[in-house]
């Protein structure tokens, strides 16, 4: 019997039809994400000096560990225009590795850092051009000034010739800090979503949704600093049970007006579920569970471990019932190295180092082509 032992994971799963790959040795175990399962991201409807129509929704119950949470609403804004990733289906998911041991003045620690380098990026489209604006999140990921943010949320800084216009905001509440530009948006995603900014519902597993921005200039009279507060992208992918805390600025309970005035960070404290999978033995999607970072808005947030490295950024919550009963997931810092890589050919680390500015340069004779792939399917 001890013979056919290493075998009975692929009879289990060959039987039962699961969802699971299996690698022996460590005994690993990584889930798959499901494709196309609905699951709302957390792009906000806003328009400047106009508010959106609302409906009552039912307001949530307390929050556990949040160190600062946004004003809410009974009449939050009526959610236009989401990216919709798989909800994972609660299976425990075991790893080999420990929950590492911590201090919790070490997360706190880790939570102010982490807070410092959060940002708030907020773009405006023109009314009656078919889109909707926008406000999601993002994270200082070098102190020369890059910003990683979803893919979802970066694509609006291709659409400048269809009006779209962009900034990057920091603060309680949030106000105009940085102007930004595209360092990076990976064409695959774009060519996998290019119909997502007419979908009502669109549907995806979040794989590529990930982009980097430039800081260019100062959006207030203040010059720029000569360094910006920044959080490390982290190698090593956390397993589950890590300890982690989550920085965001979820706006789902905020009416527009309220979005671009009165818009404050979200800080969580809470663990690593689960982990998964976009193709073999790696850890490319934490599952964070519910708290109050699972609400729209806090796409491109950050997760940090802590160590005060950034080891994910949300790109997926479920919108609906009490936040602690929600599905937030965030995409691995791991996983986001190792796509840049396999698509562009080149370590990230070489496009950290080099200044924002000449980054936004290299990467501005691709925008045209990639622009096209957007507007070929917008009305």
């Amino acid at each position: 019997m001890q013979r056919f032992a290493p075998y009975l994971g692929i009879i289990v799963a060959l039987l039962t039809g699961a969802l699971f790959i299996t690698f022996f040795g460590d005994v690993t175990v990584y889930r798959a994400p499901v494709a196309n399962a609905p699951t709302a991201s957390s792009t906000l409807s806003v328009l400047p000096g106009f508010i959106l129509p609302s409906v009552m929704l039912p307001t949530p119950e307390p929050e556990l560990s949040i160190a600062e949470t946004p004003a809410r609403q009974d009449t939050p804004v009526v959610e236009k225009n989401s990216i919709r990733e798989p909800e994972p289906t609660p299976v425990p998911v075991p790893v080999s590795a420990p929950a590492p041991v911590f201090e919790p003045a070490a997360l706190d620690r880790s939570a102010a850092t982490l807070r410092a380098a959060l940002v708030n990026i907020i773009c405006y489209v023109p009314i009656g051009s078919g889109l909707q604006s926008i406000s999601g999140s993002g994270i200082i990921v070098d102190a020369k000034g890059f910003i990683l943010t979803n893919a979802h949320i970066a694509q609006y800084f291709l659409l400048a010739d269809r009006g779209a216009e962009c900034a990057v905001r920091t603060g309680s509440p949030a106000a105009d800090r940085y102007d930004a530009a595209l360092a990076y948006i990976p064409s695959a995603w774009l060519i996998a979503n290019a119909d997502v900014l007419t979908q009502t519902a669109p549907s995806g597993t979040g794989e590529y949704d990930f982009a980097f921005l430039s800081i260019t200039g100062s959006a207030t009279s203040a010059a720029l600093p000569t360094e910006f507060p920044s959080v490390p992208l982290a190698q090593v992918p956390p397993p589950a049970g890590t300890p982690v805390v989550i920085a965001s600025y979820g706006a789902q309970f905020l009416q527009s007006s309220q979005v671009q005035s009165s818009l404050f960070p979200t800080i969580v404290f809470g663990s690593v579920k689960e982990v998964y999978t976009f193709v073999t033995n790696t850890i490319d999607v934490l599952a964070l569970g519910g708290s109050a970072a699972a609400q729209e808005g806090s796409s491109g947030g950050g997760v940090a471990d802590v160590s005060g490295e950034l080891v994910g950024t949300i790109t997926t919550s479920t919108i609906e019932g009490a936040t602690e009963t929600r599905s937030l997931d965030a995409i691995t810092a791991s996983y986001i190295r190792s796509a840049y890589a396999s698509a562009t050919g080149s370590a990230l680390d070489l496009l950290l180092a080099k200044s924002p500015v000449t980054a936004a340069d290299d990467f501005a004779p691709q925008i045209p082509a990639l622009e096209a792939i957007l507007t070929a399917h917008l009305p």
